[in-house]
């Protein structure tokens, strides 16, 4: 039973790599870009310019002509329009293309019922299905119909997700795109005990982020 489960999770995986993502994506520091400019390919990626564009920690990107463009929190689709229309000013009718090269990681959690509990650094995908993934999936006792995704901003928000519903069907509607510090937890008997349950364990991940920024400081 574990292996058909381990077997229709990487299934999945397959699929969801090879489709459109259900959640547009929004753009985050990392993220490194390739732009193309038609009507003056020396502006963006070409032969001569083979570097990504990346976004800073800061969430900004730089662009020859345009400037400073804050990124973070777009679609590719809205940072395009903002960078044609700030190009327009110098070019008429500017033929913008904009691709994603590599995904920024964002480090997220999984608890419970997986087989190696605990932070997980995500850098090909940054979906439900790939933090599980990278947690070696989930046990034999795992109540797969409502799995549970904490905000870290958001602690008492507890929005449950149907992974069973995803491995049978392939419906990734809630295959949903982790924001940094999130966490999931897999429960075992489909219910759980915020104080019992998620309390120490955001507890421990405070303790250990306070620790690591003190350090940082040092």
């Amino acid at each position: 039973m574990l292996k058909k489960s381990i077997l229709a999770l990487a299934a999945v995986t397959a699929l969801w790599t090879g489709t459109a993502c259900a959640e547009e994506y929004y753009m985050r520091p990392g993220d490194e870009l390739n732009i193309v400019v038609t009507q003056q390919q020396d502006l963006g990626n070409s032969s001569t310019n083979q570097s990504p564009f990346v976004v800073r920690p800061d969430g900004n990107v730089s662009f020859p002509l345009v400037g400073e463009i804050h990124a973070e929190g777009m679609t590719v689709s809205q940072f395009t329009d903002v960078l044609q229309q700030g190009l327009s000013r110098y070019i008429v009718d500017p033929d913008v293309s904009v691709n994603i090269s590599k995904l920024g990681r964002v480090r997220v959690y999984v608890f419970g019922e997986v087989r190696k509990p605990g932070a997980v650094e995500l850098d090909k995908g940054h979906t439900v299905i790939d933090a599980i993934g990278a947690a070696q999936g989930f046990t034999r006792d795992t109540a797969k119909k409502k799995i549970f995704l904490i905000h870290q901003d958001q602690p008492k928000s507890l929005i449950p997700i149907n992974l069973n519903n995803m491995l049978k069907t392939g419906d990734m509607s809630q295959n949903v795109t982790l924001r940094e510090g999130d966490i999931l937890y897999l429960t075992k008997n489909h219910r759980i005990d915020f104080a019992r349950d998620i309390a120490p364990i955001l507890s421990s991940l405070y303790l250990v982020t306070e620790a690591k920024d003190n350090l940082d400081d040092n």
